[in-house]
């Protein structure tokens, strides 16, 4: 797409004053019309937003009127300053990460393009990013769009105070809330108060199966509000809707969107390894807005920030049903993985599976790679056939997962795919090869973390199986300890 100096936009026969929006210096911004009749659909589509041009169901010239009457936006895609590129959309300055091509939209034979985001469509040099900027779209107010009859444990109703106010104030917040806490519930009343008042909500989380989790929860309790659900491929990428519950991912097409954003597993990957989800996150909050962040396991850096006062935060110490968090125990097994190659378990390990399955009682083995898990697996199942596998990559990784559930597998061997977001009832969990970097703190805690979630069965045993201590590890059982001391000062525990 080419432009001439008065912003006509072109994608074929190019007048010889064009220019691709990246050349033009200053792109002027027409004031608003509001005599203009402009279209409800492209508000509802565009409001919000940073989308590309083959993103609208529109064509040109009627986006280009509502342009000239102040209703559309065009920003540049790509930034260039002093012989360096920067993405508009996802923020990438790594040169590493553009590349040119000879560009038909444009006719440059050289045509810059950003390689990080390109899955959500091409921005290149020549690539506007259209926005609303004319009037927002009307919303009904509901006093109070809340349905929820449950009620919070002691410890979620102090953070749920907290919440709501962060909300009303604008304000950023961290509820570091043990693995099991409930934390969805803490923000319930939250969210409450700022969609009574109008504003626009985003719950985002790093992974897809937490949306598509969370999205049927949320409508169940919001039942008079719309509720946007947005992962790779979802059918509501259009919705204009108050609450929008969407991976990181998907914050990528918003831009100055919502008055208050709820970052749920702001330790999780791809989030903390990914420098452009953490842009999209602060691009698509409003200026004025709140910022909740949710995690069980926040960084080394966050924790030093909250206990010396630069960061506000909120603790759930303590899981609903009032019995403490299971600590994780140390067992030395020796050179597990030299033994495995001879196609042995060392006899501590063996001795756990055998204790369990014997008894009839699920668990769950984490080991640090595939191929480690895949020889584990073939040794444990000439005693026990019905043992399951599953990592990131396994087709049937939701087929297992269920079946785990309905009691049809006694015993799980999985990678750090299933470290967070499963909860089974009744199970003990133990690490094989706790000492691999793979296992961090938070990974580890994590694990502990799905053991004892049920208040039918609140206990439980982790065990870390390793042929050397780490500092993660101590770390781990650390942070566990020190959640159970503040939960019994705080009377939130009964033993």
């Amino acid at each position: 797409m080419r432009f001439t100096p008065k912003m006509t936009p072109y994608i074929s026969d190019f007048p010889p004053d064009s220019l691709p929006i990246s050349s033009i210096e200053i792109i002027p911004e027409p004031p608003n019309n509001e005599n203009y009749p402009f279209n409800r659909e492209l508000q509802q589509i565009l409001h919000g937003k940073q989308l590309l041009f083959e993103n609208l169901p529109h064509p040109l010239e009627e986006i280009h009127q509502h342009y000239e009457n102040g209703y559309i936006s065009y920003r540049k895609g790509i930034i260039n300053n002093k012989n360096k590129s920067a993405c508009a959309r996802c923020g990438n300055s790594d040169g590493s990460l553009f590349a040119s091509f000879p560009c038909a939209r444009c006719g440059e034979k050289d045509c810059t393009y950003c390689r990080k985001c390109i899955m959500m469509g091409r921005v290149s040099e020549c690539t506007p990013l259209f926005g609303w900027c004319g009037p927002e779209p009307v919303r009904k107010l509901s006093e109070h769009p809340l349905e929820w009859a449950g009620t919070l444990s002691p410890g979620q109703q102090i953070a749920s105070v907290q919440v709501k106010e962060a909300v009303i104030e604008n304000k950023e917040l961290l509820v570091w809330a043990v693995c099991g806490a409930g934390k969805t519930e803490v923000l319930f009343e939250g969210i409450n108060a700022a969609l009574a008042s109008g504003k626009r909500v985003c719950i985002a989380t790093p992974r897809t199966d937490v949306v598509l989790e969370l999205g049927p929860r949320l409508k169940a309790v919001f039942p008079g509000i719309k509720v946007a659900v947005l992962y790779g491929g979802s059918e509501d990428r259009h919705l204009q809707a108050p609450l929008t519950i969407a991976t990181t991912h998907q914050l990528l097409r918003f831009y100055k969107s919502f008055d208050t954003l709820i970052l749920d597993e702001v330790d999780a990957f791809p989030y903390t390894a990914d420098e452009s989800l953490q842009y999209a996150v602060r691009q698509s909050r409003k200026e004025i807005s709140s910022m909740i962040y949710l995690t069980a396991t926040p960084s080394q850096k966050w924790q030093n920030e909250c206990r010396s006062g630069k960061r506000d935060f909120v603790t759930i110490p303590a899981r609903y049903h009032r019995h403490p968090l299971p600590v994780p125990s140390f067992k030395w097994c020796g050179n597990w993985e030299k033994s495995i190659k001879k196609e042995k378990l060392p006899p501590i390990v063996t001795l756990w599976v055998k204790k369990r399955l014997d008894n009839q009682k699920q668990c769950l083995l984490f080991l640090p790679k595939i191929d480690k898990m895949e020889r584990v697996l073939t040794i444990l199942r000439k005693a026990y056939p019905k043992i399951q596998a599953v990592h990131a990559e396994d087709p049937e990784r939701k087929e297992k997962v269920q079946m785990m559930r309905n009691k049809e597998i006694p015993m799980l061997l999985t990678t750090t795919i299933l470290e967070r977001g499963v909860t089974f009832p009744n199970i003990d969990v133990a690490v094989l090869g706790a000492e691999d970097r793979i296992f961090t703190e938070s990974a580890l805690v994590q694990i502990a973390g799905r053991v004892g979630r049920s208040s039918e069965y609140p206990k439980g045993e982790i065990t870390f199986f390793h042929y050397g201590k780490t500092e993660s590890m101590v770390k781990a059982q650390k942070q566990i300890l020190k959640m159970n001391t503040e939960a019994k000062k705080k009377g939130l525990i009964d033993n």
